[in-house]
């Protein structure tokens, strides 16, 4: 994710990130983290929601995988594509 103003994003990343980290690299945080919630698109939208409360120029860029192995790629609120890994043999 990258914003305007990253010490404005970081305490509510910090707050919303139990499980997991957040590194800073060139301007933008990299979040690896475990969330729990009812969807990908839910727990995407929250978790910029509560990011642009703190600064209205955040951009997010998300991956989400489920435990069915299903990954859906973000950009801001926009679902961009959706794949599915095949179960190994």
């Amino acid at each position: 994710m990258s914003s305007s103003n990253l010490q404005a994003i970081k305490p509510v990343l910090e707050q919303l990130i139990k499980t997991g980290h957040v590194k800073g690299a060139k301007g933008e945080f990299i979040v690896e983290a475990e969330m729990a919630g009812d969807s990908a698109k839910e727990l995407n939208r929250s978790l910029l929601s509560a990011l642009r409360r703190a600064e209205k120029k955040t951009r997010l860029r998300a991956e989400w995988t489920s435990d069915n192995g299903t990954t859906q790629k973000f950009f801001d609120y926009i679902l961009k594509k959706t794949t599915k890994t095949r179960p190994s043999s």
